[in-house]
Formats: structure tokens, C-alpha cells, sequence
């Protein structure tokens, strides 16, 4: 069985890499749709929808109104250190791809209960465009 929960944040980020309008500093309102695969537990819930929001909102607070940046972006980190600006210094680009992988990442560093076999996350970086990865989780003491 599975649920699913919504979660929004603003964000900024550039792409260094890119040829086109993203190597320029720019932020997105973005979407995430966080989905765990479970056993339902004896109350038939597979996660209570509170539990998933203390998973998956401290993640998302540290992302909202900050800016994602590559570690190797030294000028735009200097700038924003400068500026007191909150960011997030990845090592990484800050693609929707690398985000889907790093909010997999986080997850995994969690708590989750046994019943929990699988987590997806869609991370949409617009309305209309998006990234989309999961993971299989192993049963504690497997």
C-alpha cells in the first residue's frame, strides 16, 4: 500500500554547466510529492500523515527561501556568504534529478518504521516539469 504527502518551498539555485537562461541565478516554487511504501500497520495506517511531516519538514524548511549552490560555485557562494544569505552548499548541481537523490539521501538518515519498505519522491520544478526517483529500503535486521 501506499500514501502520499505534498510539500512547498521557495528556493534559488543556477545551473553552472548549463548554455542556456539557468546558469543565471534564479529560484523556483517548487513541489515535492514524498510517497512510502508499507505494510499497513495493526490500526491499518502505514504512516501516520504527522509523522510524515516531522520526516520531511525539517528537510524541506532547511531548502525554503535559501539557495542551493554547487560547491565548486565559489563566486556565488562568496556573494552570498556577503550577502547573509541562507544557502545550501551541495556537491552537486542542482538539478531536479540531483535533488530527487538528494531528498532520498536525507530520507534514508531517518528513523523510518520496519513496515516501510519503499520511498519515491517527484520533485516538480516547475508546474509542469519534474523528476521522479524511489529507493527499496531493506527490513531492519536483514
Amino acid at each position: 500500500m501506499k500514501i502520499a504527502k505534498e510539500f512547498r518551498w521557495e528556493m534559488g539555485h543556477r545551473l553552472t554547466f548549463h548554455k542556456g537562461k539557468c546558469k543565471s541565478l534564479h529560484g523556483h516554487s517548487y513541489k515535492m510529492m514524498v510517497e512510502f511504501s508499507g505494510m499497513p500497520d495493526e490500526n491499518g495506517m502505514v504512516l501516520d500523515y504527522y509523522d510524515v511531516k516531522n520526516i520531511i519538514g525539517p528537510i524541506v524548511d532547511k531548502l525554503d527561501h535559501s539557495f542551493m549552490v554547487y560547491e565548486k560555485d565559489t563566486e556565488v557562494i562568496d556573494a552570498l556568504n556577503k550577502l547573509n544569505s541562507q544557502i545550501v552548499v551541495t556537491p552537486f548541481e542542482s538539478t531536479a534529478e540531483n535533488m530527487c537523490r538528494y531528498f532520498l539521501d536525507e530520507i534514508k538518515k531517518t528513523d523510518l518504521p520496519d513496515n516501510i519498505y519503499g520511498v519515491k519522491v517527484k520533485v516538480f520544478e516547475t508546474e509542469n516539469t519534474y523528476a521522479q526517483d524511489k529507493i527499496e529500503l531493506q527490513k531492519k535486521g536483514s
